[in-house]
């Protein structure tokens, strides 16, 4: 197997953000950029020789080609096999499955989630170390310095690999396998969940489910195992062919861009659960007949109910929570008597509490919840917890969610985003904000008195490592809150969220409104933070 070295120049714009790093797809085209990436990623992890690791991707345009390089990379660099889904596919907690597993040294996962793609849209690559979860900010920090400086990368002279045909070749000096990508993950979510009774439920039709797949990942995961494995009726999973531009939709699973699933959520005659999965398979939506479950409920839900589910009738060592994700799972920590943890936004930030047996659900309000299981947040594993709790309560979801607000009361919740801002505006709103966080303590706003306001600083319990400003928090006397962040997602701009919360514990006034309860911390959310004004936007781009 010849070998060549190859002579670059650094890019400076591959700092990683929370879920690796994301540009436009005419980005990673440029000469030698993905390369360098991915050169530094070895660089840094040292001595790879005789090592295995995972590969695989959504299934996004450019995924193939990329796929192509790091295999004939990880050749040149000594690995000494691969394992990677068939046609390049995996979703991410399939992948982090696998690197648990097979106890690999880790796997680059190709994606960029939620976000859309195409030609002219985006895409994505991280590294999972080998506990399967997204690399720490001390590994993504290193190969950004890394990739500051390189001068030269390695690839083999090798050519293209059939990523098709499943099965274990040699490539060069290097093993590649190529898996089936579904069945080890469908293995374990067996482990998990009582199939047979979620099997009969469905036979029945005490059960029925919509699975909206978006065209992208999931949809092959949850064919096999809904439909095919569970006995869901054919067509149970809709849009679940995964295509290179998700069919042209956008596919992150909220009200707004899984329209179709929505509109029969709400229609005579829905299924009694409706759900929802994004590009790479991580983010879940949940729904029953003409009734939105919020993502902080639904992990204060399952995180109530797992004793009843088999791979946690053990119960759970702790809980934790991205710090915008509202407290109602709070509230049941609080009633088990178990620990609940508050972290940076970024699944990483949960990986050290899981290693340490601290915690065994975790989640974020952006659609994401999970579990001990893998280390990353799993889309299909959410709604396969929601069809073994309706089958074991025989519950609709409305019914079930209702009961928790009575015995735990309600956190009315919405997050408010403003995309595609200018960058130095919305650095503007940070800044302001800020400099009204030592004035704000004790002040009267209408029917809300500021209690605390900060930049939250987390400060790992495990290692001691310390992330700043990680947005803005105003707390009130009553249990609200609002907060302010710019995500770490995006490709163009910047997109600032708020986070509005109000906590009720009055089961009658459980039925108001989100938005309208809201309205007064809505508008005081927007002046403070000059929202309109500096974006120079009338209203938010997306509501949920």
């Amino acid at each position: 197997m010849k070998v060549e070295t190859r002579k670059t120049i650094p890019y400076p714009d591959q700092k990683p953000g929370t879920s690796g790093l994301r540009k436009k797809v005419k980005v990673f085209r440029q000469p030698h950029y993905l390369e360098n990436f991915v050169q530094a990623v070895f660089d840094v992890l040292g001595a790879i020789s005789g090592k295995t690791l995972v590969l695989g991707g959504d299934g996004r345009y450019f995924n193939r080609e990329a796929l192509q390089i790091i295999v004939k990379m990880a050749a040149a660099n000594g690995a000494g096999r691969l394992i990677i889904g068939q046609g390049g596919l995996l979703s991410t907690p399939a992948a982090s499955c696998l690197i648990r597993k097979y106890q690999t040294l880790g796997g680059f996962i190709l994606s960029a989630s939620h976000n859309p793609g195409g030609p002219d849209e985006d895409f994505g690559i991280k590294y999972n170390a080998t506990n399967g979860g997204p690399a720490p900010e001390s590994f993504t920090n290193a190969v950004f310095a890394r990739t500051l400086e390189i001068s030269e990368y390695r690839v083999a002279d090798l050519p293209d690999l059939d990523l098709d045909r499943t099965g274990e070749t040699q490539w060069g000096s290097m093993s590649v396998r190529i898996i089936d990508p579904v069945e080890d993950y469908a293995g374990l979510m067996e482990e998990l969940f009582d199939f047979k009774l979620i099997s009969q439920s469905l036979k029945v039709g005490a059960l029925t489910v919509c699975f909206d797949a978006m065209h992208a990942i999931t949809g092959p995961y949850a064919r096999r195992i809904l439909e095919d494995r569970l006995g869901a009726a054919a067509g149970s999973v809709i849009n679940a062919i995964p295509k290179e531009d998700f069919g042209g939709g956008h596919p992150d699973p909220n009200l707004v861009h899984a329209h179709a699933l929505a509109e029969l959520m709400n229609a005579p005659g829905a299924p009694v659960l409706g759900a929802a999965s994004d590009g790479d398979g991580d983010r879940n939506m949940i729904m029953g007949a003409r009734f939105f479950v919020t993502p902080s409920d639904s992990l204060a839900i399952l995180a109530a109910n797992a004793h009843l589910l088999p791979g946690y009738r053990e119960g759970l060592c702790g809980v934790a929570r991205s710090m915008p994700t509202s407290q109602a799972v709070d509230r049941v920590a609080h009633a088990m008597g178990i620990d609940c943890y508050e972290t940076p936004t970024g699944w990483k930030f949960f990986g050290n509490l899981l290693d340490a047996r601290k915690i065994t659900l975790c989640g974020e309000e952006s659609f994401g919840t999970g579990s001990d299981h893998v280390r990353e947040k799993d889309g299909l594993w959410a709604v396969l917890f929601w069809l073994n709790l309706i089958a074991v309560k025989k519950q609709p979801v409305a019914e079930i969610v209702r009961e928790h607000w009575r015995r735990f009361g309600r956190d009315y919740y919405s997050r408010h985003d403003y995309e595609d801002v200018d960058s130095s505006a919305a650095e503007g709103i940070m800044t302001h904000l800020r400099g009204q966080l030592a004035d704000l303590p004790g002040k009267r706003f209408g029917s809300y008195k500021v209690a605390f306001a900060d930049d939250f600083r987390y400060e790992d319990p495990i290692d001691g490592s310390i992330s700043e400003k990680q947005g803005v928090r105003i707390g009130f006397d009553n249990g609200s809150r609002m907060v302010f962040r710019l995500s770490g997602t995006g490709t163009e701009g910047a997109t600032l969220r708020i986070y509005l919360e109000r906590y009720e514990r009055a089961p009658e006034n459980h039925g108001l409104d989100t938005q309208e309860s809201l309205a007064e911390l809505i508008a005081l959310a927007e002046s403070l933070s000059e929202v309109k004004q500096r974006s120079a936007m009338a209203a938010p781009t997306v509501i949920t």
